[in-house]
C-alpha cells in the first residue's frame, strides 16, 4: 500500500493504517466473488509476514525508549485484560456475529437485507474482522488489537491526550463494534490535521474509509473536503482516491441492501432485490421510537408538537436524558469556542459537527450515533492542556474505574439501572486470563417456506451461532405481517442472493406454523 498510495505519515503507525485500508478495500472487492474463508486469510497472513521480515519492519520498534516501551507494555496488558471479558453489546449477537458468519461462509450476498435488514449494513470493519476470524482471531477481538495499535500511535507521536480516551474505549474491546475504529481513526486524522499534516489525498481517503465503516461519521469527509478547499486550496485530483472508496461503498450497499447508504432508502436505482417497502417503513418507525428510548409509541411520537419533540428527547427517563443534554451543551460550548478562537480549522470542524448532528437528529437521535462528538470536542478543547504526566494520571484512574465496572457489573446495574447495556455484563472469571470469554448456544430449529430452508434460534431472540442460513425471529414476524417472505434467487445456491416475494396461501399457513412454534417455545 505504501508503494501504491503512499503513507499518511512516517513511522510504524503510518504503515499499519495503510495496511488496514488496503486489506479492507481488497477484501471488500474479493467478497463480492468468494467468501473470506481460511484460504483468503492464509494468503493474506503469509504475505504480511513475508513483507514484515523482508523489509525488516521490526527495526522500527527500536525507536522507542525504555520508558516508552514500558508504558506501551503496561497499556497493552490492560487492553488485553479488558478485551478478555464476555461480550455484552447486544449488537454483538444480533448483528456483528451473523454478519461475520455470512462473510466467511458466503461473502457479500446480493439482497441479504431481505433475510435480515441489519445484515444489509455489512460494515467494512466487519469485512476486515471476518478476514482474520478463521484462525488468526477466532475470538473476534480485533478491536483489542486496534486499541494496541492506537497505543503505538500515542507513544510514537508523543500526543498524550489520547491516553485519556483509551480507558473509555476499553468498553468496546470485547466485540468487533464499528464504533471503536471510527472513533480512533477520527481522532488520529483530527490530530494529523491539527498538527499540520497536508497529505490531502490520504486524509480525505481515510476520512471516506471511516464513513464507509459507519456512515454517521459523515462529518469527517465533510471536514476533510472543506479543509482541502479552504485551507489547502486543492480541488479534484487529490480527492480521487477517496471518491473511488466512496464509489466502492455505494456499490457494496446497493449489492447487499438495494440503496447506496444503509439504512436510508434514498437514491433508488430500482434493483429487484431491494427490501420490501413495508419492512423499510417498520424499520424507520422503530428507529424513531429508539430515538426516545422506546418510552413512547410511534403513534404518540407522531402527535408531538415541535416543542414536544425537543422537550421529550431532552428529558427522557434515565441516563439517556443526561447524555442528550450533555450532547447539546457540548455543541453549544464548542460553537462558542470556535467563534472566540476565530481559527479557520476549528470553525470548519464546528460546521462539520453541526451538519452531522442535524442529520442524526433528523433520522434517529440515538446517543450511540453521536458519541464520537464528545471525543472530538474534548480533544479540540484540551489537546494543548494535557501533557504526558497529566494524561497518565487520568488514564490510570479511568482504567481502574472501567476495569472495576467490567469486573463488578453489579455496581453499574445498581446505581445506573437505566443504562441497559450494564445489565448484560457478567463480571470477571479466572478462565479469561488464558482464553477470551465467549458464549455458545447452538440451539435452533429448521423450517422451510417456499424455496427457502432456514434455521431459527431456539428460545433466544438472536441468531449469533445458529448455522446459516439463519433468520432472526423479529424479522420473521415483520415479514409475515407484511405478507412477504425471503426467497432464494437460486434454490441450489445461497450465494446467488435473495429477493422478497408475496406468500401464497399455502406459504402463509407454513409461516403461521413457524410463528406459533416460536411463540410456544418462548412461553
Amino acid at each position: 500500500m505504501k508503494n501504491i498510495s503512499g503513507i499518511l505519515f512516517q513511522g510504524i503507525l503510518g504503515k499499519i493504517l495503510s495496511g488496514i485500508l488496503g486489506i479492507s478495500l481488497i477484501w471488500t472487492v474479493i467478497s463480492f466473488f468468494i467468501p473470506l474463508n481460511i484460504h483468503v486469510e492464509t494468503v493474506s497472513v503469509v504475505l504480511g509476514l513475508f513483507f514484515f521480515f523482508r523489509n525488516q519492519l521490526y527495526r522500527e520498534f527500536h525507536q522507542f525508549s525504555k520508558k516508552d516501551f514500558t508504558l506501551l507494555s503496561i497499556v497493552t496488558l490492560i487492553i488485553m485484560l479488558a478485551g478478555s471479558y464476555y461480550p455484552y453489546i447486544l449488537d454483538h449477537f444480533g448483528y456483528y456475529i451473523p454478519t461475520l458468519q455470512w462473510l466467511t461462509e458466503y461473502g457479500l450476498v446480493k439482497g441479504i437485507s431481505n433475510v435480515d435488514l441489519t445484515l444489509g449494513q455489512m460494515s467494512v470493519w466487519h469485512i476486515f474482522q471476518a478476514g482474520f476470524s478463521n484462525f488468526s482471531d477466532p475470538f473476534l477481538r480485533i478491536n483489542a488489537v486496534l486499541l494496541i495499535i492506537y497505543t503505538i500511535y500515542i507513544v510514537e507521536r508523543k500526543n498524550w491526550i489520547h491516553l485519556c480516551f483509551l480507558p473509555v474505549l476499553l468498553l468496546f474491546s470485547q466485540s468487533p463494534s464499528p464504533d471503536l475504529p471510527v472513533i480512533i481513526f477520527s481522532l488520529i486524522l483530527l490530530n494529523e490535521l491539527i498538527t499540520g499534516n497536508r497529505n490531502t489525498t490520504l486524509l480525505f481517503a481515510f476520512s471516506v474509509f471511516v464513513f464507509a465503516i459507519k456512515p454517521t461519521m459523515i462529518w469527517l469527509p465533510i471536514l476533510m473536503f472543506l479543509s482541502s478547499v479552504f485551507i489547502f486550496k486543492t480541488y479534484f485530483r487529490p480527492l480521487l482516491l477517496g471518491i473511488l472508496i466512496l464509489f466502492l461503498f455505494f456499490i457494496k450497499n446497493i449489492w447487499t441492501f438495494g440503496f447506496p447508504v444503509f439504512p436510508v432508502a434514498v437514491g433508488d436505482l430500482n434493483v429487484f432485490w431491494k427490501p420490501n417497502p413495508e419492512v423499510l417503513k417498520v424499520s424507520s418507525q422503530f428507529a424513531i421510537m429508539k430515538t426516545y428510548d422506546m418510552q413512547y409509541s410511534y403513534d404518540e411520537i407522531q402527535k408531538f408538537s415541535t416543542g414536544d419533540y425537543i422537550k421529550n428527547w431532552l428529558f427522557l427517563e434515565g441516563i439517556k436524558s443526561k447524555i442528550n443534554i450533555l450532547f447539546v451543551l457540548s455543541l453549544v460550548v464548542f460553537s462558542v469556542f470556535a467563534w472566540i478562537k476565530k481559527s479557520k480549522l476549528i470553525t470548519l470542524i464546528c460546521i462539520s459537527l453541526l451538519i452531522k448532528s442535524i442529520l442524526v437528529l433528523a433520522f434517529s437521535a440515538q446517543y450511540r450515533f453521536f458519541i464520537d462528538v464528545f471525543f472530538v470536542v474534548f480533544f479540540v478543547l484540551f489537546h494543548e492542556y494535557f501533557n504526558k504526566k497529566k494524561s497518565i494520571i487520568v488514564f490510570s484512574a479511568l482504567s481502574l474505574f472501567f476495569i472495576s465496572i467490567l469486573s463488578f457489573p453489579t455496581l453499574i446495574q445498581k446505581y445506573i439501572p437505566s443504562f441497559r447495556v450494564g445489565s448484560f455484563m457478567t463480571g470477571f472469571e479466572k478462565e479469561q486470563l488464558y482464553k477470551p470469554s465467549t458464549y455458545e448456544y447452538h440451539q435452533f430449529k429448521t423450517f422451510e417456506i417456499g424455496n427457502f430452508k432456514f434455521n431459527v434460534s431456539h428460545n433466544y431472540p438472536y441468531s449469533f451461532d445458529t448455522p446459516l442460513p439463519a433468520v432472526t425471529p423479529f424479522y420473521i414476524f415483520d415479514d409475515v405481517k407484511a405478507g412477504i417472505f425471503p426467497q432464494l434467487l437460486d434454490k441450489n445456491d445461497v450465494k446467488k442472493g435473495f429477493i422478497w416475494k408475496k406468500m401464497t396461501s399455502e406459504e402463509k399457513k407454513e409461516a403461521q406454523k413457524v410463528i406459533n412454534n416460536i411463540k410456544n417455545t418462548d412461553k
